[in-house]
Parts: C-alpha cells; structure tokens; sequence
C-alpha cells in the first residue's frame, strides 16, 4: 500500500468555525487529493465539520476518501458521501475515534473542539505523527509545537500552510510506516 492515510480532524459546525478555517480545510482536502493520498476523516451524523468539508473538497479533486461514522448505520449528515464509510459501531466520544485514528498513518488537526483533543491523544498514546494548523484557535493552536505529556514522546508539529501540513504530513507518515 503506497498511498498513505492521512486524517484530517477538527471543528464540528457547533463551533462555529471561521470562513478562513473552513477555506484551508478545503485547500488541505484538494492538496491530499493532488499528492495522490487517501483522506480519512470522522463522518458526523448531526451537522457538518471542516473535516467533512475537507473530504468534500477531495472528492471534487479526484480524492479517495475514508468516513469513519460512528453507530451501525451507514446514516451521516449532508448529501456527500465518501469513497468508503465505515461504520464503525462505537458511538463519537465512545470510541469511533480509536477507529479513526488507528486508520491513520498521520493526522492534522485544525482548530478543534473535545473530539478533535480526544483524537489527538489517542494519535499520541499510539505514536502516530500529530501536524497542528497553528492559526485557527481550538485544540490545534493550543498544542502547536508542545507535547501531551512529560513523557514528550511526540511533538505536535505547528504549520501555518496548507503546502507545509500536507509536505510534514507526507513525510511524518511515510516514516511512521516504516516502524
């Protein structure tokens, strides 16, 4: 498998996220689509996310795209619908996020509520490369360039460009892979 998977989590609609966030989260979906590499992201159920905004924006670019839902249904918010959904059987905030973030080789936080913090400690505790969008607020900005712990076992690494998350990105996973 060359193509790598690289998630991309961040604020649900609630959050009431900027035009400028949701703007990079779709030039973030466009750019892994162009590189050739698949988008994972967390398929919401009751209302949009710039995680689903940048899936959308792949799509539209050629892009293959991983929904993980959370529940036994196939059921999500909107009309769009990624290449694969999975249903994943674990309810958000129960555990949909072990299977979201397990499927990544690399992920990239922009902004982010609790589930976006949730998301990234368990890409920590399971040593996968964390890029944070380091201008959007939320969790994202809040742990660019620190770590979770004092263990200081991985960096959140801080970008500012779409061009930057997708290039760290690339190489982070590619490394991770080799382990």
């Amino acid at each position: 498998m060359k193509q790598l998977q690289i998630g991309v989590m961040g604020s649900a609609q609630d959050l009431n996220y900027s035009k400028e966030a949701e703007k990079f989260a779709k030039e973030l979906g466009k750019k892994i689509a162009e590189t050739g590499n698949i988008l994972v992201y967390g398929a919401e159920k009751e209302y949009s996310s710039l995680s689903t905004n940048a899936a959308m924006e792949a799509s539209k670019n050629g892009g293959i795209t991983v929904g993980i839902t959370g529940g036994k249904d196939k059921n999500i918010y909107g009309t769009y619908r990624p290449t694969v959904l999975i249903p994943c059987g674990l309810g958000i905030g129960g555990g949909r996020e072990f299977t979201l973030i397990l499927s990544c080789d690399v992920i990239i936080a922009i902004s982010g509520g609790s589930g976006t913090l949730t998301e990234i400690a368990i890409a920590y505790q399971a040593g996968i490369p964390i890029i944070v969008v380091d201008k959007f607020g939320g969790w994202a900005e809040k742990l660019a360039d620190t770590y979770l712990d004092d263990r200081n076992r991985l960096k959140c690494i801080s970008v500012s460009t779409v061009e930057d998350a997708v290039k760290i990105a690339m190489k982070l996973g590619k490394q991770n892979r080799k382990k």
